[in-house]
């Protein structure tokens, strides 16, 4: 395989085979790893999505993590899956040429969306032993295929006429992180990230409905709030935000 080393001043370990890049680096993080650090793999035999889907691993899509120790307080945490999906749309953009940026939008709370379909998802999980904690930011990106059947349509890069190397992407991807988390900045700069998520993020002003574990709630996209909740109007005029979810479009002339 030829991935990189370093990405953007971080290590990469390379495998070609694991069962989760996620998951090898939540177990790093449990033996005392402290990172920043980077794991990739050319295939995932157990790959995992947000809300404990499985995630679909085939060869030539780019399966890779990052571990991160003691990001950020814990109540700020969540931010950093902006902070994610802005350096993966920073890096896609950079990396495949003649891409119109109208094309390509981020869906809340971190999936990024190419053509109105799913192309990418993000991941981010944590842990605490001890006095010590990190956190991982997972990514699953669709360079040469894209699994079927899905809740929400899906497709990839070669579908679309743009070769994408996994490789090459996380080479980019580490620069990209690593100057937006800078501008971040421990969740100092989230003014920033959010303004910058918002500009292109899918759906503001459209009718959505977003999907929790117990319920589904309808109204119109107004925004997201200062913690990156989303804000939602809902058809009798009250606000309500939601922290996690999956968000979908309504059909048109829905109420």
């Amino acid at each position: 395989m030829d991935f990189p080393r370093d990405a953007g001043g971080v290590p990469v370990r390379v495998f070609e085979s694991l069962g989760s890049t996620n998951e090898e680096a939540l177990s790093l993080a449990r033996a005392g790893e402290a990172g920043p650090l980077w794991i990739t793999a050319a295939r995932q035999t157990a790959g995992r999505g947000r809300r404990g889907r499985t995630w679909t691993s085939e060869l030539g899509n780019l399966y890779a993590s990052v571990l991160l120790g003691d990001p950020a307080p814990p109540a700020l945490a969540p931010q950093i899956c902006f902070v994610a999906a802005l350096a993966l749309h920073d890096a896609v953009l950079d990396t495949c040429a003649g891409l119109a940026p109208a094309r390509l939008k981020l869906k809340w709370p971190n999936d990024l969306l190419l053509d109105d379909a799913k192309v990418a998802g993000i991941l981010v999980e944590g842990l605490t032993t001890g006095s010590r904690s990190a956190v991982v930011v997972g990514f699953g990106v669709n360079c040469r295929s894209h699994p079927r059947d899905t809740p929400y349509p899906a497709t990839d890069f070669a579908a679309a006429v743009f070769p994408l190397s996994p490789s090459a992407l996380l080479a980019r991807l580490g620069v990209t992180w690593t100057a937006r988390s800078r501008e971040w900045a421990r969740g100092q700069g989230f003014a920033a990230i959010r303004g910058a998520f918002l500009a292109r993020v899918t759906g503001v002003g459209a009718q959505i409905e977003a999907r929790l574990s117990d319920r589904a709630v309808a109204g119109r996209f107004e925004g997201i709030d200062e913690r990156g909740a989303l804000v939602l109007i809902k058809p009798d005029g009250v606000r309500v935000t939601i922290a996690a979810g999956d968000v979908f479009p309504m059909p048109a002339g829905a109420a």
